[in-house]
């Protein structure tokens, strides 16, 4: 075929995704133990219920064998019935192993990349991914990242918010700094807090809050920190993705904006008119809220041009793919904006 005729076809297979789904996490049997003693790892009870072990940490009854996180099969059955054209799979939260030793976190990352592309490779024109990186060694975080992308061909990075450094800190320049060289976007997504590293308020130890309103905590954090601390000034071109449309930012929209013109802490910078809504409008949201009304208030807020379709698959609170075809081609047309399609996506 020739080069031109190919080019037409793969930008024929581009067009014809409509739903994306960036919100999609993947266990991997080859990554097991790949972590030394923190794991992770899979057994089973007495009475045949599942646990997942990360360190000292155990998630119960939730199965991750024979389900859409570990059989690729089940997950594009699945993929069909939800009326998903397209995912982008990134690490299990429970796996990010941010705190651990980094000869250990090294050997993860690299394990569950390699093992991350082979199922990728099992369905490229419907499935891509997000490179786990040893967010604790920031130049091992960079090498894996450079070789995740160059050699591997997955489109970007995923990382929780809590990695014992905040996310303004000056030694992630050099991360941030090759995120724009590769061309890719980093994703953020919370983690519980304890599994590898420090215990979060015990407040949240009850009713799984944590869960239902620490991850919210934490995307708002994640925002504002970004912000503040001059990371989307420092490097223009950096996209940065925000799980479940930040927290609770859009609601708190206002006292962070009013911060800007009444703290002494703020930067020259922040403080001109209209910089807090410029640098905000430059952060990406998935949109997986669960309610309708919250849906349209981020909108109001945030508006349409840097959201995309996220649905936690296989999740607890996996939510259908609801709205309009016109909505739903909206947010496609954005993740291939933020995942570079033109640029890193191509079919046989």
């Amino acid at each position: 075929m020739r080069s031109d005729d190919l080019g037409l076809k793969m930008k024929s297979s581009i067009d014809q995704i409509k739903t994306i789904d960036v919100h999609a996490h993947i266990v991997l049997s080859e990554s097991m133990h790949m972590a030394g003693h923190h794991g992770p790892e899979i057994g089973y009870d007495e009475n045949g219920s599942p646990w997942f072990r990360i360190g000292a940490y155990y998630l119960r009854n939730v199965r991750y064998e024979n389900s859409v996180f570990m059989d690729t099969s089940l997950r594009l059955e699945a993929m069909d019935k939800a009326g998903i054209d397209f995912q982008v799979l990134s690490p299990n939260p429970l796996t990010y192993f941010h705190y651990i030793d980094a000869k250990n976190a090294i050997n993860f990352c690299r394990q569950h990349n390699d093992a991350l592309i082979k199922q990728l490779n099992y369905c490229p024109e419907r499935l891509a991914g997000l490179a786990a990186v040893p967010i604790q060694d920031i130049v091992a975080a960079c090498e894996e990242l450079e070789r995740a992308v160059s050699e591997l061909g997955l489109l970007g990075a995923y990382i929780g918010t809590d990695f014992g450094r905040p996310l303004d800190s000056p030694e992630l320049d050099i991360f941030y700094e090759k995120l724009v060289k590769l061309n890719v976007p980093l994703f953020i997504h919370p983690a519980p807090s304890g599994i590898d590293g420090p215990k979060g308020d015990p407040n949240l130890n009850q009713y799984e809050l944590e869960l239902l309103t620490g991850f919210a905590a934490q995307e708002t954090l994640a925002v504002a920190t970004l912000i503040y601390g001059g990371v989307l000034e420092r490097h223009p071109e950096l996209d940065i993705c925000i799980s479940h449309a930040g927290g609770a930012a859009a609601m708190l929209i206002g006292r962070l904006n009013a911060a800007t013109r009444l703290r002494p802490w703020v930067s020259e910078q922040l403080k001109k008119d209209g910089a807090f809504e410029s640098y905000l409008a430059e952060i990406w949201f998935d949109a997986h809220v669960q309610d309708q009304r919250v849906l349209d208030f981020v909108v109001s807020v945030f508006g349409t041009d840097h959201l995309v379709l996220g649905t936690n698959f296989g999740g607890w609170d996996q939510h259908g793919v609801q709205g309009s075809e016109k909505w739903l081609n909206k947010l496609g047309n954005n993740a291939k904006r933020l995942l570079r399609f033109s640029e890193h996506i191509g079919f046989n």
